[in-house]
């Protein structure tokens, strides 16, 4: 798979779901991929991409800013707090707010830093004990407690278990994020994102339908 056919899967995605595909936003998910893996995509002119982990991509998102200018940056992995400024020093996006803790973090570090990346809540659809994420019957009260902390909310975001059929995950997701007047989904990935961006996503994570395995 190559970025040209994943783009081209996606604009047939949203316009059979009669959307415009400029209303998808695709994140290249580039962690734990070598150097040149990035680089070439970047030399396509792709400039959204998704990190795991914060220490990743500061070590990796500096360098390529510096050679291709403007980058948008997301943090899609579970974030820990000591890396909360770290973070949003880097990233336009963190789609990975799962708890109050952080939550409260994030504000206390807008207000000296500034600002604040466009954040997301990571909801736990599948109610998986060993994944991060707000349980789906807390998702409102949490939706409330970060806007009530003045921070830019702009939505959802989930990742399905495995074994379960993700447009269920997705359908959830959109109908959590509707009740709550939230715009933003972040949903799908390399093997289902076609699916999600039926069911309304707004962001969709793919990593190895781009860039291959990772070693």
């Amino acid at each position: 798979m190559s970025l040209t056919e994943i783009t081209t899967r996606l604009t047939k995605a949203a316009q059979d779901a009669g959307r415009d595909p400029a209303s998808v936003t695709l994140i290249a998910v580039s962690k734990m991929q070598p150097d040149e893996n990035v680089r070439a995509v970047l030399e396509q002119g792709h400039r959204v991409f998704g990190e795991n982990r914060v220490q990743e991509a500061a070590g990796k998102w500096p360098g390529f800013r510096e050679d291709f200018g403007d980058i948008d940056l997301h943090i899609i992995g579970p974030l820990q707090t000591n890396k909360a400024r770290q973070a949003m020093e880097l990233a336009q996006a963190i789609h990975s707010v799962d708890r109050p803790k952080l939550a409260t973090t994030l504000a206390r570090l807008a207000d000296e830093i500034g600002s604040c990346p466009d954040l997301f809540i990571q909801v736990n659809t599948g109610e998986e004990p060993q994944k991060a994420g707000i349980l789906p019957a807390d998702t409102d009260a949490f939706v409330k407690e970060v806007r009530d902390l003045g921070l830019p909310l702009k939505g959802l975001m989930c990742i399905p278990p495995v074994e379960e059929t993700p447009s269920l995950h997705f359908a959830l997701l959109a109908k959590l994020a509707a009740r709550n007047g939230l715009e933003g989904l972040s949903m799908g990935m390399s093997g289902d994102f076609e699916q999600a961006i039926a069911l309304g996503a707004t962001h969709v994570r793919v990593g190895s339908a781009i860039f291959g395995a990772r070693s």
